[in-house]
């Protein structure tokens, strides 16, 4: 058995895992500093605004990308990866400092050095690390701003759509490769082998059969199980492990990761899959599990 080939397979769920942790553990210093997505944490409505939102984007990029206008994608990208990083580090100065003005301009002076950081050394170690930051931040903030039963309805809806835009219409490996062409860092990268670089090599086109020198997995198939995960913890009371963890959001990580399993069984065959169906089923489905538990109190 070659070891080195299983390592990233061991990589990816610990990824997952983290990010979950993470996103929990964000939630008390988001939820401190009233940071929310949505006013409403039970409105359905509140799926179609994101569902709209996620489809602009979407196409917005998808437009660029066939013009070939790299600068416009990478500056919209920067932005969104500056304004993540704002609400994140926001929540977590306002713990020190408050709202005052020493706390703007370190949550400032955080929010350019980890954009630009990202930028100009653009590693898989350095993508990964402010990728697991940002993830948890985005999990977190959606987390707090929906009720589990608008993030179960999400979920199933992301799980389709994603479905449909991978094995259907294939939108979605467009945009990956244009992503992936620009190097741009809103991915996830995990190396086959320990000399490789992101800066130096990239990823090859994602083309059926081609043997990649690494995995990359899309943020928001660690985001959004995270989100359930997040809004179980926040929104049930109830009995929690070492005083943090509720039983319903433990069987979402569970669920999560037994999801992850499943999408990596296929993703050995080489050829693109779309991730949220597994992740978001397993989610969903651990979360019930666990619920059922503490008899769904």
């Amino acid at each position: 058995m070659d070891y080195k080939k299983i390592i990233p397979f061991l990589v990816m769920p610990l990824l997952l895992i983290t990010v979950e942790i993470g996103a929990i553990l964000l939630s008390l210093p988001v939820q401190a500093a009233g940071i929310t997505a949505f006013e409403d944490p039970d409105a359905i409505s509140n799926l179609v605004v994101f569902m709209m939102i996620l489809l602009v984007f979407t196409g917005f990029l998808l437009l660029l990308i066939r013009y070939n206008l790299k600068n416009v994608i990478s500056f919209v990208i920067a932005c969104s990866i500056f304004l993540t990083l704002w609400y994140i580090f926001s929540a977590l100065v306002n713990i020190v400092w408050g709202m005052t003005a020493v706390a703007i301009l370190v949550t400032l002076s955080l929010s350019i050095f980890g954009t630009i950081i990202l930028y100009t050394y653009p590693e898989w170690y350095v993508i990964d690390i402010l990728g697991i930051l940002i993830a948890a931040g985005v999990a977190s903030i959606f987390g707090v701003s929906l009720n589990i039963l608008p993030v179960i309805a999400l979920l199933v809806v992301l799980a389709i759509y994603d479905a449909i835009s991978v094995y259907k219409t294939k939108h979605m490996i467009r945009l990956a490769e244009g992503i992936i062409d620009l190097k741009t860092p809103i991915l996830f990268v995990i190396p086959k082998r320990r000399d490789y670089s992101y800066i130096r090599e990239g990823i090859e086109k994602i083309e059926e059969g081609t043997e990649r020198s690494a995995f990359i997995m899309g943020m928001g198939d660690l985001i959004m199980p995270a989100v359930l995960v997040v809004s179980a913890n926040v929104f049930l009371k109830g009995a929690r492990l070492f005083g943090v963890l509720n039983i319903p959001a433990l069987g979402a990580i569970i669920g999560s990761c037994a999801g992850l399993v499943v999408l990596l069984y296929f993703v050995t065959s080489g050829r693109p899959q779309a991730g949220l169906p597994p992740l978001n089923g397993g989610t969903i489905i651990g979360f019930l599990v666990g619920w059922a538990l503490v008899g769904f109190a």
